[in-house]
């Protein structure tokens, strides 16, 4: 269970940092009592990912369109938002199974 824990509190670290911002200082990680509650990271982690599949989009439409991207930077950004994404869902489902071990305690 503590395993499961420090994997999700590892990837909502890291999870800004794929962004290529940094959470508001009342978000960050590790701070002890001053730190957000879990929704608040939650929230602002889906709202970094939903960021960043706004850019791949804007990337791959402007590759479309030939309004001057190139498929470098319009591949970067797909990647990034995949990632992001990725990283998002590992996140929910080790939440998922957290829930669900601690429903399965006998008390």
């Amino acid at each position: 269970m503590q395993s499961g824990i420090s994997s999700i509190t590892a990837a909502a670290t890291a999870l800004p940092s794929l962004a290529g911002g940094s959470p508001a200082s009342t978000l960050s990680v590790g701070q002890g009592a001053a730190s957000a509650p879990f929704s608040e990271l939650l929230t602002y982690a889906v709202g970094q990912v939903d960021q960043l599949e706004s850019q791949a989009h804007a990337a791959v439409t402007g590759l479309i369109t030939g309004s001057g991207v190139d498929v470098h930077q319009a591949m970067i950004a797909t990647q990034k938002a995949s990632m992001a994404f990725e990283l998002a869902l590992a996140v929910r489902n080790k939440a998922v199974q957290a829930y669900q071990q601690v429903i399965g305690m006998q008390f």
